[in-house]
């Protein structure tokens, strides 16, 4: 069959620049998120910088606590000064009072959803039977005691998880309020019933280990883009804390082990003078030194004393404190150079994490604290600690609490140690977001879990290569065709990035898979690792010590980079829409080698052949087409909505293989259907959409020609789990 095609079009297509009027079609995915976005102002610029009027409100706490070990308690008493450096006039404080999560009439069980089932677990929250029957544990903070400096009572009112507490007279900008709380609450038994902190009871030698934090009333955050921070603490939204001052004594039983936020003030009084000859010695050793053994520590696990002993700490510019004790606590510990300073990586541990927590532990700590502070900032604390718990992790400044326990003979199997060593890296790596780089989790959980999550992959990517052994190393999110399978759900269970994080469908994969994939694409596909890298390293320095929203990550971003992302954005942040673009026409053209050929042959996908006459070409033209005689017009269709780069690798005749990176702007005038020429110099033979998967492309069926038979995912899944 023969077609006739006017000579008009030659030049045009040759160039690739066709644009018939039905493929223009207007889309909103390239609009500017200006309307989305809090406007620019004195306090936060349009580039994504802190503003020359920034501010951020303190709070500095002394803080005394006894842990008894008989009943499990906490009491405690504490002075916070408030530093108003707002330019607002506060008639009042806010102040959180986590633990009372855990009251009987508390929003987290009354606003649980359960149902009923064949087998009810008794802990955990939803669809248990701790969510239907009445809880038992008595929890939430006793306030015994709310007075100024010289004891005069405050009014105060608890709503919940949040206290108001009425000043005498209203606090002006500049000046700072002190006043003093008391208080106690029963320690939550984390084996039991969960929670972020609590203890575990260990039966064969009947101690208890504690990993303590929200242990006391902490100052809500007052920022220039919220006011209070009024989000009940029901469960899964983390924490919004100012930055402040912190000196912490917590009396223990004296045969206790303690790893705490801050800088030990007292160690002739709780070490003995091997334990603070160890730690020296760990400064400058390149593997880890033992503090406590594990000897030393079934020793004290023995004695049980009765005697008690007061452990004091400080440290200044953090958001939050927390403590981790116990007499079953083994301990080592190394330097990690960082700059001219010597960082301390430390693990505390039971000998039931043994030998895995010895053996890696800390030294995953000391990787963590080396990577991160290269893509962000230079770690600024003196030391990181890693404690064993079998409980979920959970992070605090300069400590954190993780999982990963050997069988009861020591043995464990490889996902027991990679679970460990990601957990640690995350953990830790949650030094740097949200302690330091300090976002509001409470309304962005994927500002500090996304955003550490995508850390944790490129460390982890570290790892593996450091580590030889680790060549088989499970990457878990990060990598884009691991997330496929959350963005191929029905989006009825799917939220926006930008979703709260107790209502969101999917907090995982949404707050933290989802967030990691998106920043790894833009590394990888979109702007490359120096441009990603630069801007990057620029939101942590900008944003390190104070309080960054989603429109300072944004913005410094494509500040940094000199690249408009907003359709980038606007699609992975925004939205609900999934990358699936497909190849869905080939037509094949090839230029007569006869320059007094008044045609030149065409071969469409269907094997029909067209004729039209090429007498127009300019002479330039015409020497390019001699060179790259092939042309190509390839069609896509964006079947999932998520636009993205097309990345095409071509194979030709002669079994060599180019690669074309195409922007994502290609989609900018028609979101929906496009095509687009290319002419080479020998015959194509085949052509691949995405052939590294860096898109999460769900579908990879339509990314082929010539047309290839792939397996279901069902069949992918048997083929991996195959022994």
């Amino acid at each position: 069959m023969i077609k006739k095609c006017l000579w008009v079009i030659i030049p045009a297509m040759f160039l690739g620049l066709a644009v018939s009027a039905q493929e223009r079609k207007h889309t909103e995915k390239f609009e500017q998120l200006e309307y989305e976005l809090r406007d620019p102002n004195e306090y936060r610029t349009a580039s994504g910088a802190p503003g020359n009027e920034y501010w951020q409100n303190t709070a500095d706490y002394e803080i005394a606590v006894e842990l008894n070990d008989d009943n499990q308690s906490i009491t405690g008493k504490e002075t916070i000064t408030y530093h108003n450096n707002s330019p607002d006039v506060l008639k009042y404080l806010w102040v959180q009072l986590d633990q009372n999560m855990r009251e009987k009439e508390s929003h987290t069980y009354s606003t649980a959803t359960n149902q009923i089932k064949h087998n009810m677990s008794s802990s955990g929250y939803g669809g248990s039977m701790k969510d239907v029957l009445d809880p038992t544990f008595e929890g939430g903070f006793k306030i015994s005691s709310l007075t100024d400096t010289k004891g005069n009572k405050l009014p105060y009112v608890i709503n919940k998880t949040m206290m108001s507490v009425d000043m005498p007279e209203p606090l002006k900008p500049g000046e700072s309020f002190s006043f003093k709380v008391e208080w106690s609450y029963n320690i939550n038994d984390r084996m039991k019933i969960g929670g972020r902190s609590g203890y575990e009871y260990f039966e064969e030698d009947g101690n208890y280990h504690y990993t303590i934090a929200q242990f006391y009333p902490r100052m809500c955050v007052y920022s220039d883009y919220g006011g209070w921070q009024n989000k009940q603490f029901l469960g899964s939204g983390e924490f919004t804390l100012p930055f402040g001052d912190f000196k912490v004594s917590i009396t223990v039983p004296a045969d206790h082990i303690m790893g705490a936020t801050g800088k030990l003030q007292n160690p002739e009084q709780v070490l003995s003078k091997d334990q603070i000859s160890r730690l020296e010695k760990a400064k400058t050793a390149k593997d880890p030194v033992m503090i406590v053994t594990q000897k030393e520590a079934e020793k004290a696990e023995k004695s049980k004393s009765k005697e008690k002993k007061t452990w004091i700490f400080e440290a200044d510019s953090v958001r939050d404190f927390a403590f981790a004790t116990s007499r079953k606590l083994i301990w080592d510990a190394m330097g990690v150079p960082m700059g001219d300073r010597i960082v301390m990586a430390m693990s505390y541990y039971p000998k039931e994490g043994n030998p895995l927590w010895e053996e890696y532990s800390t030294r995953v700590v000391a990787h963590t604290l080396r990577t991160y502070s290269k893509h962000t900032i230079e770690y600024p604390y003196h030391k990181a600690i890693s404690v064993h718990a079998k409980a979920i992790g959970m992070e605090y400044p300069m400590i954190c609490f993780n999982f990963g326990r050997p069988n009861p003979d020591g043995s464990y199997a490889d996902y027991i140690k990679y679970g460990m060593i990601m957990v640690i890296i995350h953990e830790v790596g949650h030094n740097f977001f949200p302690m330091i780089i300090n976002s509001d989790e409470r309304q962005w959980t994927w500002m500090d879990e996304g955003l550490n999550t995508f850390m944790q992959y490129l460390s982890e990517v570290e790892w593996a290569a450091n580590n030889p052994k680790e060549k088989d190393y499970p990457f878990r999110e990060g990598p884009p065709n691991k997330i496929v399978p959350y963005m191929s759900m029905d989006t009825r269970y799917i939220s926006p990035i930008m979703t709260n994080s107790e209502q969101v469908q999917n907090l995982g994969p949404n707050a933290y898979g989802k967030p990691a994939t998106a920043l790894n694409i833009l590394r990888e596909t979109v702007l490359g690792h120096e441009l990603f890298d630069r801007a990057f390293k620029e939101y942590a320095e900008r944003w390190a010590f104070k309080h960054p929203t989603p429109a300072d990550f944004f913005r410094t971003m494509e500040d940094a980079s000199g690249t408009d992302l907003d359709w980038f954005w606007r699609g992975w942040f925004y939205g609900v829409d999934h990358t699936d673009i497909a190849m869905t026409g080939i037509k094949k053209f090839k230029i007569g080698e006869s320059e007094s050929e008044s045609f030149a042959e065409a071969i469409n996908a269907d094997d029909e052949f067209n004729e039209f006459t090429a007498d127009n070409l300019t002479d330039e033209q015409k020497e390019q087409v001699k060179e790259k005689p092939y042309f190509y017009e390839l069609s896509f269709e964006n079947k999932g909505g998520l636009v993205m780069p097309l990345i095409l690798e071509f194979t030709y005749k002669d079994g060599s293989k180019e690669i074309k990176r195409i922007p994502a702007e290609i989609w900018r005038r028609n979101d929906e259907k496009i095509s687009k020429v290319f002419n080479t110099s020998q015959e194509v033979t085949s052509i691949v959409l995405d052939p590294f998967e860096e898109t999460a492309d769900t579908d990879l069926t339509n990314n082929y020609w010539p047309k290839q038979e792939m397996p279901s995912r069902f069949q992918l899944y048997k083929e991996g789990n195959k022994e």
